[in-house]
């Protein structure tokens, strides 16, 4: 597998080929209805939200958090920089009779100033670009908010990733396709790489994607930069953190 240098960066188009129609086409089975519940349940707890609350979801995908926050009585927007992902969000928010605002965007650069109660980064969606452009989002999220909103982010406990140098893999069936996710963590750049293989109608495709993966004392400087007071720590959908549980989940004050 190719290794990623210190200066080979995620590029745009390196995120839109890797979430395209594909990421789409086995979604449900990465993620079934009942964890998507169970998630925005978990959200709506950690951001402290209350019906007619105004929440932001960065990197919204195809809307499986946003319209189930939605339904819970939530005005939400979604941003991605997908159109088909927000061509799928919008449809399924139309089957469950919600209105969200979707929003073709990258999130380095918002629309919105002092517009959300709340918004968030869900599923490891921090992370895909260089340094610079990771903490231009968290300033861009602070900027969205007013004062005493709150931001979320989930990502995958750094700890964890460390113990294992070895690749992991991840394969994935629908019917006659598959999809194999081959990622391994350079502990040097703290970036996990992921090569993911597509088999799908006879064809084979490969994309590529790095995240960076943060410490919690990084994400403490980080977001204090960017104007918030108080950052909280949880494990995996709001648990208590250990460094053995398998994610980190930040809540910031502004």
């Amino acid at each position: 597998m190719e290794k990623y240098e210190m200066n080979s960066l995620p590029i745009l188009s390196d995120i839109e080929s890797h979430f395209s129609e594909d990421y789409l086409h086995f979604g449900d089975l990465i993620n079934p209805p009942e964890a998507s519940d169970r998630e925005a349940g978990a959200i709506l707890e950690l951001l402290s939200l209350r019906q007619g609350d105004s929440v932001l979801e960065l990197g919204c995908g195809y809307g499986r958090i946003t319209n189930r926050l939605a339904q819970k009585g939530m005005r939400v927007t979604g941003l991605d920089m997908s159109p088909s992902l927000l061509k799928k969000a919008e449809a399924d928010a139309a089957e469950r009779g919600v209105s969200v605002e979707y929003v073709l965007g990258d999130m380095r650069s918002l629309p919105w100033r002092d517009r959300f109660d709340a918004a968030f980064l869900w599923y490891t969606t921090f992370g895909y670009f260089d340094e610079a452009d990771n903490e231009r989002v968290l300033h861009e999220a602070a900027s969205s908010l007013r004062k005493g909103g709150r931001l979320l982010i989930d990502q995958n406990n750094r700890f964890v990733l460390q113990r294992d140098n070895s690749p992991t893999y991840h394969v994935v069936q629908r019917n006659d396709d598959i999809r194999v996710d081959i990622t391994n963590h350079d502990a040097l750049t703290d970036r996990g790489n992921c090569e993911r293989i597509v088999v799908r109608d006879g064809c084979v495709r490969r994309t590529r994607l790095s995240i960076r993966h943060y410490g919690f004392s990084e994400y403490v400087r980080m977001l204090r930069s960017a104007g918030f007071e108080t950052v909280e720590a949880y494990g995996q959908e709001g648990q208590e953190f250990t460094s053995c549980g398998p994610r980190l989940v930040v809540v910031a004050y502004k």
